[in-house]
């Protein structure tokens, strides 16, 4: 089915409100998941409101919850997400952020204890429109691992995100590279399985440590596992990320002592925001990633039809089409998302009329 996009807030605004949310928080969290699925990321699009309803009914995830300072040394922040909705702490996070590179040059940042941040990219774009160059480093605990270590049989650690952007120049929008260190990102394993399809090779092991196109090993004991991307260089980087997402913001890492066996998502996030006309000056700057980018993509397609890209590219693209068209969504998804409603004392009739 396809759904116009502001309808889908709609719906996402209803029952994160009829859920106990209250204030900016149900336009927030509908805002950023609808935008996932505008650019193309229905893994962390509104596919993820059941999940997150259900964690906010048995208490896993605070509403209406808001970023706390843990230590303040100036260039230094360590924040605690005290469990909240990532979409209200995440922003929270990063306006503080911000406001520090702005005053210094350079704000690093570290955050614990955040209901999922979502799409990390998300707050990369909130810095650009400050004129900032982001870069951020994510972990998760609190659910089951999901990705085995190069030349390892079994789930280690999560999807374990890194995200880089350059703000926009007169010429060209922001270059967002915004990816999981993982083949996939986990969600689309879950788009895939409510969606009845096949993995691509490549992407999972079953719990025996074989190759499977399965999507279910994730979901149905006993689990197998996602791989890393590029083999060793994705595992190096993930496992980058696990320690400085979830040793220096204090939140911890994947281990067995810190697994819980509810559904929760504690995201550690570490960020590095700064002003790039602190270091060159800024039509030096806009000159040069302008003559980067038209460098890069007057090589000539090996596929007419597949012209080179930047970073940010085909999101652009996605979010374009689906503005114009409706966002789709898969019957299971929709199910999960009418479940949902009802739990919290909505109507599937109800739901249906702000839909259609």
């Amino acid at each position: 089915m396809l759904i116009q996009h502001d309808k889908l807030r709609a719906v996402v605004r209803a029952i994160c409100t009829a859920a106990g949310s209250t204030g900016d928080e149900p336009a927030l969290v509908a805002d950023n998941l609808v935008y996932a699925n505008l650019t193309g990321h229905d893994s962390h699009g509104v596919g993820m409101l059941p999940r997150y309803i259900s964690c906010a009914r048995a208490g896993q995830l605070a509403m209406n919850q808001h970023v706390k300072v843990v230590k303040d040394e100036g260039t230094i922040l360590v924040l605690d997400g005290q469990t909240g909705y990532g979409q209200v702490i995440g922003g929270e996070a990063m306006a503080l952020g911000i406001e520090r590179a702005r005053e210094h040059g350079v704000c690093v940042l570290s955050l614990r204890n955040s209901f999922h941040l979502c799409r990390i990219g998300a707050w990369a774009e909130q810095a650009a429109a400050a004129g900032m160059i982001s870069m951020h480093y994510v972990n998760v605990i609190g659910h089951k691992p999901l990705v085995a270590p190069f030349r390892g049989g079994d789930a280690r650690y999560a999807t374990n995100p890194y995200t880089c952007i350059l703000p926009a120049t007169d010429n060209n929008p922001t270059t967002l590279l915004d990816m999981a260190t993982s083949v996939v990102a986990m969600g689309k394993v879950r788009v895939a399985k409510n969606k009845g399809e096949q993995m691509q090779e490549g992407a999972l092991i079953d719990a025996d440590g074989q190759p499977t196109t399965d999507p279910n090993v994730m979901y149905t004991p006993p689990f197998g596992a996602a791989l890393p991307f590029g083999e060793h260089k994705g595992y190096g980087m993930a496992l980058m990320a696990e320690m400085l997402a979830g040793v220096l913001s204090g939140g911890q890492t994947m281990r067995a002592e810190t697994q819980r066996k509810d559904d929760t998502i504690l995201n550690g996030m570490l960020a590095i925001i700064f002003d790039p006309r602190r270091m060159v000056d800024e039509d030096f700057y806009k000159s040069e990633v302008d003559a980067t980018i038209a460098h890069v993509k007057a090589s000539p397609p090996q596929n007419p039809d597949e012209p080179v890209l930047v970073p940010g590219d085909p999101e652009r693209a996605t979010k374009a089409e689906r503005e114009a068209n409706g966002v789709p969504v898969d019957d299971a998804t929709w199910e999960e998302i009418l479940s949902a409603a009802e739990s919290v004392g909505l109507s599937r009739s109800d739901v249906a009329g702000m839909s259609a």
